[in-house]
């Protein structure tokens, strides 16, 4: 019997139907010489420090670095978990092959590999790799399966992560709650999560430190158009007011005109974080909701595999292109101007090179049905891009008028539409529309006329605070300012965290209360100013440094860097922060949220190091025996005597919740 994995039941039943697999099972659907399973994402995970030695269970400086001589994974407790790993167990052990089905990534081949492993099954094992669940996609798939032993540097590569991110965030999190909250609430320390945190911190410092300094800029209103004076701005107002005095009874020429035609081309195809970027912009959506979005418009066939860091598609995408168009029956009016059998095919949307394992986000040609207003705004980006991508360019023309008024020089731009192009595709989008022109009047060379000059006061202005789009950016480019897309796509290679997990990093500072939102910005509380400013190890909080990790991993899937000199790598530096930190004699500590029993917040600067437990109201909180615990985010509520408390009450959580 040939037993598939799948990730999810959804996807599971998906590929059952294919495969002519069609009775029910507990656990699995069997036929036609298969039988089809599934995990429920990661069924297992690496064991926790006390599995290795219960000298590692209590919180102790003294065990910090906790570095275990050879890592193992265990089954996650939970009874609907445990059910389905032993139908897993069964079926494999009795398996003559196994077809790992899960998701076509670094994630999803860890998740699968765990749980093959888990088994201890012995038969040979076959890979699906497909970016799309529509039938054509799956028979595809399972035409051309692919030896596991082809994704082994993909699944090292995912390995050396969650290794990476177990050292540092499990010795990390224990060092830093022990030494600057002495134990009384944890402060959580991760890979990506502490320097996604700095670039927050730092950029709200920026602007709370950020002393405004005025300027004069000199500007004149000729034939109801503003010029601005080519020498810029001015640092005092009298030296500005020296030249307004010097134009203002001249009259003003028109000393030339250059028009530059050229071309706009199509937006780039979404990559996830692209995506995500938009979404925000667009539609105000978290990173988190945006990607629960994709992640099910995927699962209804609707679009391409989401978890993607390219914007291109490969060649043998190309000749599926026209039918996919052609099935886009709602957006009929935009394809018909498109000649199908012929499609433009330029190196700005095809090309192998920048393709690694998937290819950009793009629809798959399926009707749609029954879609959430948030499914379909998304879907609708996702398709508009797509066919856009196959329209000729938007053609411009510059227009650049320059002045002079006694030697002093004026300068004005505009922009005409000669041609809409692709643009013809977001008519009627505002944000789009407003981009098309900047239309100057018809000036002549040489001719003259009255104008109103002007010397205006301005000031600096701070950075702006980061939005989760802004914050999405940079992260992709480990924390530089990129608008370019040419130096964006370079940057990527050394961008910190993962197009996948970039939402749950961001979703992770919420939950540890690190960050709070006002309307679209993102701001940082005490608590995650406290912990960023105590860290002084910049490879913690580097975001640059974190960049260089990542790149390393991504060296790693490629089979140009190995696993265990990052690991070797990541093992010293623990040791040299762990020694850092413990020979730090200041009395610094942490600002952290302590709920009260009226359910609300409030700041508590901690000062002793008397223990005291953390009581919450149970009705304002709703808290529930087996749910995880809300202060550590580690443990899970147990009931007691009289109170709720945490699991990880010996390891130093104070959780305590009364009846």
């Amino acid at each position: 019997m040939i037993v598939c994995i799948a990730e999810k039941p959804s996807v599971a039943r998906d590929i059952a139907s294919v495969l002519g697999a069609n009775q029910r099972k507990d656990g699995y659907i069997e036929g036609n010489g298969y039988q089809v399973t599934w995990t429920f994402g990661h069924l297992c995970t690496l064991k926790e420090p006390h599995e290795y030695t219960e000298a590692w269970k209590p919180w102790r400086l003294g065990s910090l670095p906790m570095i275990p001589p050879r890592f193992g994974i265990r089954l996650i407790s939970n009874p609907t978990y445990e059910k389905q790993f032993a139908i897993i167990e069964g079926l494999m052990n009795n398996a003559s092959l196994i077809i790992n089905c899960g998701d076509a990534g670094q994630e999803g081949e860890l998740i699968q590999r765990w749980v093959i492993q888990k088994t201890g099954a012995k038969c040979p094992v076959k890979r699906l790799w497909i970016s799309s669940l529509t039938e054509e996609a799956i028979k595809e798939g399972f035409q051309n399966l692919k030896d596991e032993s082809a994704f082994q540097r993909l699944y090292e590569a995912g390995l050396a992560r969650a290794i990476g991110d177990w050292l540092l965030g499990i010795n990390g999190t224990r060092l830093y709650t022990q030494k600057y909250a002495q134990g009384r609430q944890v402060l959580s320390i991760g890979r990506v999560q502490t320097p996604t945190l700095a670039l927050i911190v730092n950029r709200f410092l920026e602007i709370e430190n950020f002393k405004p300094e005025p300027y004069w800029e000199l500007k004149t209103i000729y034939r109801e158009t503003t010029f601005s004076a080519v020498q810029g701005r001015f640092a005092t107002q009298d030296e500005g007011e020296k030249f307004l005095d010097r134009i203002k009874h001249s009259e003003f020429s028109v000393t030339s005109i250059k028009r530059k035609k050229g071309n706009e081309y199509p937006l780039r195809l979404f990559d996830l974080t692209s995506l995500q970027v938009e979404c925000n912009k667009k539609y105000g959506y978290s990173a988190d909701e945006t990607l629960k979005t994709i992640q099910s418009l995927y699962e209804k066939k609707l679009t391409t595999y989401p978890r993607v860091d390219t914007t291109y598609l490969s060649d043998d995408i190309y000749p599926k292109c026209p039918k996919i168009l052609s099935d886009l029956r709602e957006y009929k009016e935009l394809i018909e101007p498109l000649n199908l059998a012929k499609l433009p095919k330029t190196k700005k949307v095809f090309d192998n090179s920048k393709v690694t394992d998937h290819h950009a986000i793009i629809p798959t040609g399926q009707i749609p049905q029954n879609l959430s207003e948030a499914e379909r705004r998304v879907y609708d980006l996702i398709v508009r891009r797509f066919i856009a991508a196959f329209y000729p360019p938007c053609k411009v023309s510059t227009t650049t008028v320059m002045g002079e008024v006694e030697k002093v020089k004026f300068k004005v731009n505009g922009k005409q539409v000669l041609d809409l192009g692709w643009r013809v595709v977001y008519e009627g989008d505002e944000e789009e529309d407003k981009k098309d022109t900047t239309s100057l009047p018809i000036f002549k060379e040489g001719e003259q006329g009255p104008h109103e000059p002007d010397l205006l006061e301005k000031w600096t202005n701070p950075p702006k605070l980061y939005t989760e789009a802004t914050l999405l950016s940079a992260m992709e480019t480990a924390g530089r300012l990129v608008d370019n897309d040419d130096l964006r796509d370079a940057l990527k290679e050394n961008g910190i965290g993962r197009p996948s997990t970039r939402a749950a990093i961001i979703e992770t500072l919420f939950k540890r209360n690190y960050i709070k939102k006002d309307k679209k910005n993102l701001l940082p509380t005490q608590t995650g100013i406290d912990l960023i400013q105590v860290i002084k190890e910049e490879l913690l909080k580097s975001a640059e440094l974190t960049g260089i990790w990542e790149k390393k991993l991504r060296e790693i899937e490629r089979g140009k860097y190995e696993a265990q000199q990052f690991l070797d790598e990541l093992k010293e530096m623990l040791t040299e922060i762990v020694h850092s930190v413990l020979s730090d004699n200041s009395s610094r500590l942490v600002t952290v949220q302590v709920a009260e029993t009226d359910g609300k917040k409030k700041q508590k600067k901690k000062n002793s190091t008397k223990k005291k437990s953390v009581r919450v109201d149970k009705k304002s909180e709703k808290i529930k025996e087996g749910q995880e615990c809300p202060l550590c985010h580690k443990g899970k509520v147990i009931k007691g005597k009289a109170a709720y408390g945490c699991s990880e009450w010996k390891s130093g959580c104070t959780f305590r919740a009364s009846f």
